[in-house]
């Protein structure tokens, strides 16, 4: 998921954060990078463990099992792994990454993510410094000077897989070694934690007993109390959760047959995010992709047309104000959308953990009766945010559960 996307804070914003040294996240933070992780260890552990959601952080979490030949199994809700995670390879002529899309943790994350020592990274990616961006306030398109593009990228550098997806990346170096242990279309509805084992029923009532359990599901879905917790969870808990920012939003890529475009369009809005922003970036690509991003309180007027077509629609009539109508007229009637914010086992988009107060955070990390445990981007203890985040916190999580 992270997943928080660029482009949505002015300059003096994330110069007025980082002088209070809130924002010792992710590629700021690669100091916070652990020297060791569970990769590199070993475990004995005799006993049985469920991994509810096959996201990052839940394959993650099964590796550590399956290289320690721990008796695991993976519980997931969908007909698919990869939680926010996807890519799609029909709608243009590279991978797009329809889910997480970019890497906000300095490069080096990527090896320790698949326990590879050293600095050099394999991956070809793209330093995400945009020279060409613009702003839209709803009447006045303003082009953004290139100190403060400069300023935004040096502050905190991004990147972006070049010709690959993060999809791919957890796919080859975590998925393909545990995906054989993915019990699909198994939406969790009960955690039973009152006796000595864990009892984990499904919606279509199929029981599962297990020695400890790791919830690795959003935090939308704790927030929508669809999975119930015998003995009740604390209220000091369902404070934590409730008080987590999990904005609603989607993502939707249109295609154009000329780039009409800058880098990025980043547009005003009073709580969450709304840009626009060329996905096909320093891609060498021949097609033309348009970018969307919208999350908090925008969301809901897209959301109220009831229809995605509705909402291309009001788009491209917003682009054809900043570009006198040449959105429609280049617009090619194709496009892609990703909705996790009514996404029945999402319920939202992503966390980001540097918002919240640290003794939240504490109280949502702790293990019911060290028999359930939890993990995902909000749980990462080495500030990555993110992708690396959860992947990060699914080996610390494992460890956890293997040592306690």
């Amino acid at each position: 998921m992270n997943f928080r996307e660029p482009l949505t804070l002015f300059a003096i914003i994330l110069f007025s954060i980082g002088l209070s040294g809130c924002l010792n996240w992710a590629a700021r933070a690669v100091n916070k990078l652990p020297n060791e992780t569970a990769l590199d260890k070993s475990y004995k552990y005799e006993g049985k463990i469920i991994i509810i959601g096959a996201g990052a952080s839940g394959l993650a979490a099964a590796k550590i099992m399956e290289q320690n030949n721990i008796d695991y199994q993976i519980l997931e809700a969908t007909n698919r792994y990869g939680g926010r995670l996807k890519k799609d390879t029909s709608f243009a002529d590279f991978p797009i990454d329809i889910g997480a899309e970019w890497l906000h943790s300095a490069p080096v994350s990527l090896n320790k993510l698949k326990g590879k020592k050293g600095l050099e990274v394999d991956e070809d990616l793209i330093p995400y410094h945009l020279s060409n961006t613009a702003s839209w306030d709803g009447k006045k398109y303003t082009i953004t000077p290139k100190w403060i593009n400069n300023f935004i990228y040096n502050f905190m550098p991004e990147s972006k897989f070049k010709n690959t997806t993060w999809y791919d990346f957890v796919d080859e170096n975590i998925a393909k070694t545990v995906k054989h242990k993915i019990q699909f279309n198994a939406p969790v509805s009960k955690i039973d934690y009152s006796g000595q084992k864990v009892i984990v029923t499904t919606r279509n009532g199929n029981i599962y007993t297990a020695d400890r359990v790791l919830l690795t599901v959003s935090i939308g879905i704790l927030k929508s109390e669809d999975i119930t917790f015998t003995p009740e969870i604390s209220n000091e808990r369902r404070i934590a959760i409730e008080s987590i920012n999990f904005h609603q939003g989607f993502k939707m890529a249109l295609k154009f047959s000329e780039k009409f475009y800058p880098d990025a369009i980043n547009c005003i809005v009073e709580k969450g995010e709304k840009v626009y922003y060329d996905i096909a970036f320093k891609k060498n690509a021949q097609t033309h992709v348009l970018g969307f991003l919208c999350t908090g309180d925008k969301t809901n007027e897209y959301y109220s047309l009831n229809s995605n077509q509705k909402i291309v629609d009001s788009l491209l009539e917003e682009l054809d104000q900043m570009f006198q109508g040449k959105a429609s007229e280049f617009y090619l009637g194709e496009y892609l959308i990703e909705n996790w914010g009514q996404h029945e086992f999402t319920q939202g988009t992503w966390t980001t953990a540097f918002e919240e107060k640290k003794s939240t955070l504490k109280v949502l990390s702790q293990p019911l009766d060290n028999k359930v445990y939890f993990a995902g981007e909000i749980f990462d203890t080495y500030q990555q945010m993110g992708v690396p985040g959860a992947i990060l916190s699914g080996y610390f999580t494992a460890d956890k559960i293997l040592t306690d």
